[in-house]
């Protein structure tokens, strides 16, 4: 399983699926993550969080645990 904060700076990944429950998933589906939806990974600060990523035309930041859940190919 590769989640999105494995991804390399600079590819589009595939979300698979999401995990986690709740508010959290929620509040990623909010940003427009869903399944089926490509993600362009633009930069990850030095220590890995947050991570900048582009998302049906927005550019959003997440965080490093908030990213571990969103499964990609």
């Amino acid at each position: 399983m590769k989640t999105l904060k494995e991804a390399a700076v600079g590819s589009t990944v595939k979300v698979v699926k999401l995990h986690g429950e709740g508010a959290v998933k929620r509040r990623i589906m909010d940003m427009g993550i869903t399944k089926g939806v490509e993600v362009f990974v633009r930069k990850v600060a030095p220590l890995g969080d947050p991570i900048e990523v582009t998302v049906r035309g927005y550019e959003l930041s997440l965080r490093k645990a908030d990213a571990q859940m969103i499964e990609t190919v």
